[in-house]
């Protein structure tokens, strides 16, 4: 007979394998992006053998609503988690391109001064001369270069973008 205890406990393997397998899921895509081919075949192969373990807890407790809803609740809450993790990390580059129309090279040169690799150019906008910075930069740079620049020109234009260096250039070394 199976008691509640078992239930509940089975229920609550169930969500956890979830959410760490849904979480891993989303680190191995990140590092397949990243091409860490060796890190994302790992965690793949971890992956596949918990997706087994809570499959047959799950198919062996067909009766039990509880495991199924623990089931897609573990995918859901393993999606965020997996979210948070990745943007904890943040593992990576990105292009960070800032559009000001202050022709003064300040942002640049506040960039330049804090460590980081700059190339700008003077171009033309809708409503005239534009200063258009560009920065390659750790992703988890990110929210540092968004605080120099904000501070500076709090009306400029910024965008980010995922990248995978190829060869070359000024990295910032910390």
């Amino acid at each position: 007979m199976i008691t509640t205890s078992t239930v509940l406990s089975t229920s609550l393997l169930i969500f956890v394998l979830r959410v760490i397998n849904i979480a891993l899921d989303t680190l191995r895509v990140m590092f397949v992006v990243q091409r860490k081919r060796v890190l994302s075949a790992f965690v793949g192969f971890i992956q596949a053998i918990m997706w087994i373990v809570v499959m047959k807890a799950v198919l062996d407790n067909l009766e039990n609503f509880f495991s199924i809803v623990a089931y897609a609740g573990g995918y859901s809450a393993g999606i965020l988690v997996g979210m948070a993790l990745e943007e904890r990390l943040a593992i990576g580059f990105s292009h960070v391109r800032i559009v000001t129309s202050q022709e003064n090279p300040q942002i640049s040169t506040t960039l330049r001064k804090a460590g980081y690799g700059v190339t700008d150019y003077i171009g033309q906008g809708k409503d005239g001369r534009v200063l258009e910075v560009n920065v390659i930069a750790k992703r988890r740079d990110l929210p540092n270069i968004e605080e120099i620049v904000s501070k500076i020109d709090p009306d400029c234009f910024v965008t980010s973008e995922a990248i995978t260096p190829l060869r070359r250039g000024y990295w910032r070394v910390q």
